[in-house]
């Protein structure tokens, strides 16, 4: 399974796929329950690549 462990991480990968987000975007998403993601632990945070995957082709799929 593809993971990103943490904010910084999961910016960089979505830049290489064409959807850059800030660190302080993906923390909105995070805090209003609006991007796939795992808190096994307080101070961890882990993102499924594949989940964000689909999680970003639903957004460029969703009218404007």
């Amino acid at each position: 399974m593809r993971r990103a462990y943490g904010v910084q991480k999961l910016s960089s990968y979505l830049d290489t796929v064409g959807y850059p987000l800030t660190e302080e975007e993906i923390n909105d998403l995070i805090m209003n329950k609006q991007i796939p993601h795992l808190k096994p632990m307080t101070n961890m945070i882990v993102f499924n690549l594949d989940h964000i995957d689909w999680w970003n082709s639903q957004k460029e799929n969703s009218p404007k």
